[in-house]
């Protein structure tokens, strides 16, 4: 159940109203300047989702390794998680208001000769300026890899989130002129759909209680 929960926090991170509409700007920096090939696209694409990926895994080293350091306190610990992980998803409801959770930043990247090793960068320094709105749900991913104080499963967990999150990324780099007509449904929609995620979030938070 933890794998499916943290791929669905990869695809609505994606979806999230803070990046959604700034996919152009990331996949004008896959196309690059010079080259608009297919193949070019997709190779930036994937290296970018290699970049993130790198650090998420990395984070969820530092997640487990603080699971472990915890673990006599873990069933309150647990609590703890849980009710931040709901908090976290009566914010996306907006429920709530926790302001610097709500904030976006924009990152200026130079696109010229973009290629697969700078593209890796991009994703690294993407991940780590990451939007607060995505990193709601990083960090309930984190949260829920904490509780489970084993690495493993937690790098496991971690790489199901980033699948989730770098497929759509990887489609829509191909794909972005008959998406178009998608993104447009879905920005009219995303009262609706931070609804949903929020109640994913507050499930998730449920579960991290009681299981």
């Amino acid at each position: 159940m933890e794998y499916l929960f943290t791929f669905l926090e990869g695809i609505a991170s994606f979806i999230s109203p803070c990046l959604l509409p700034m996919l152009p700007i990331y996949i004008s920096y896959f196309i690059g300047e010079e080259d608009k090939s297919s193949s070019r696209k997709i190779v930036n694409a994937i290296g970018f989702v290699i970049g993130f990926t790198l650090v998420f895994l990395i984070l969820s080293i530092f997640a487990s390794t603080l699971g472990m350091i915890i673990s006599n306190n873990i069933r309150y610990i647990k609590i703890v998680f849980g009710i931040i992980i709901i908090f976290l998803g009566l914010n996306y409801m907006e429920a709530i208001n926790i302001k610097f959770l709500n904030k976006s930043k924009v990152l200026d990247v130079d696109k010229k000769n973009l290629n697969f090793v700078k593209a890796i960068l991009f994703g690294v320094i993407f991940s780590i300026s990451w939007t607060p709105c995505i990193g709601t749900f990083l960090s309930s991913a984190l949260l829920l890899i904490a509780k489970h104080q084993d690495m493993v499963k937690g790098i496991l967990l971690m790489f199901v989130y980033s699948i989730g999150l770098g497929i759509p990324f990887v489609i829509s780099v191909v794909l972005i002129e008959k998406l178009k007509q998608v993104f447009d449904i879905i920005k009219k929609n995303y009262n609706i759909i931070k609804k949903i995620s929020g109640v994913i979030l507050i499930v998730i938070g449920i579960y991290t209680i009681f299981f």
